[in-house]
């Protein structure tokens, strides 16, 4: 019976993959399709991916997969074709290959059955996720970005529309895709008659909110193909204008990929320009926050006082400080500022796209 799951330390495979001489190829794809048996898909699919050494994170449903991975670049063709060939609805699969890689976006693979490849809480058992908008390619976008009737709708969290987003665009300020999708309905409501352009980083967040707002009774619902990713490719292919400003948010050890040399953000510790995301090195914070090499400097790489103090102290010391606190969203948010965020042990972050 072959090893369907990682048996080795995150420290030595994180170390292997740093030693290693060829350069990695960092991509991402999506798929809705229907998948009747979702852990032999996972098994299989396991197997096939560990063989061509390929580290990621990759989600299987019934409704589909996404992805997020690197393949050393001489197998990348080979990895590609193992793909096409796994399952007729991956056949020809658009895969977003990253603008800005340094191949140590991943240093292991881990492929898990989930009920949704994206949460998105959709309980409405008449919502058909086929009938999504129509596809925008980058010529396209750039003309939309043009026309006074078109309304650009940011499905990215609002960590990822602070760093980056397309001229105009609108934030849906939340912290989840699930709790966005309500919100984006009753934000837009007033603008029923006018051209909805949505996006997000790869396409499989903007496909389905195309489809609910489709579902919600807007008519002239697009979306951005490929999200940003493929935008911004296709764009400097074409020598067109790329109309997306600032970095593009990653969910990979790089957090980020730039797209343009504008920098919109600021430092969340004294307000200089900066759109570097971190996370807190304090174990018990994590905290995901934006901070610039001054401050990172001046807090030894943590988000507060509190978490400097507390990351100086001996490690049981620190498990002691850590026990029966309560797990939070550890992402920096305005409205909660850096030093109550610090106050929960982290929940995971899982990537979106």
């Amino acid at each position: 019976m072959p090893v369907l799951h990682n048996q080795v330390s995150n420290k030595e495979l994180k170390a292997r993959m740093l030693a290693e001489t060829e350069p990695r190829t960092t991509v991402s794809f999506y798929k809705y399709f229907t998948i009747d048996d979702p852990q032999a898909f996972r098994d299989a699919l396991y197997q096939a991916l560990t063989e061509l050494q390929v580290f990621g994170r990759i989600y299987v449903a019934h409704e589909g997969i996404n992805a997020q991975l690197s393949v050393p670049a001489s197998l990348y063709p080979r990895m590609q074709e193992t793909l096409y060939g796994f399952h007729p609805a991956l056949n020809n699969l658009r895969m977003n290959v990253a603008l800005d890689d340094d191949g140590k976006s991943f240093w292991v693979l881990r492929l898990k059955v989930r009920d949704r490849i994206v949460a998105d809480g959709i309980t409405d058992e008449s919502f058909d996720a086929s009938q999504v908008g129509a596809y925008l390619k980058a010529a396209e976008v750039n003309a939309m970005l043009d026309d006074p009737d078109a309304v650009f709708v940011d499905m990215r969290n609002h960590y990822e529309y602070e760093v980056g987003h397309f001229e105009r665009a609108m934030e849906i300020p939340a912290d989840t895709f699930r709790d966005q999708l309500p919100m984006a309905v009753d934000m837009l409501q007033d603008r029923k008659e006018k051209k909805i352009v949505m996006y997000c980083t790869g396409g499989i967040r903007c496909e389905k909110a195309s489809a609910w707002m489709r579902h919600n009774g807007f008519e002239q619902v697009y979306h951005v193909e490929g999200g940003i990713i493929e935008y911004a490719r296709r764009a400097r292919e074409q020598g067109l204008p790329v109309r997306f400003k600032g970095k593009n948010f990653v969910f990979d050890e790089r957090m980020g990929e730039r797209i343009s040399d504008d920098v919109i953000a600021h430092c969340h510790q004294c307000g200089a320009p900066c759109d570097t995301h971190v996370n807190c090195v304090n174990d018990g914070c994590h905290l995901l926050f934006i901070q610039c090499p001054a401050c990172a400097e001046k807090y030894q790489h943590c988000c507060s006082p509190l978490c400097m103090e507390e990351a100086s102290l001996p490690p049981e010391e620190q498990r002691a400080r850590r026990a029966g606190r309560e797990t939070s969203n550890k992402i920096f948010n305005k409205s909660r500022g850096l030093l109550n965020a610090t106050l929960t042990i982290p929940a995971p972050q899982e990537p979106q796209e």
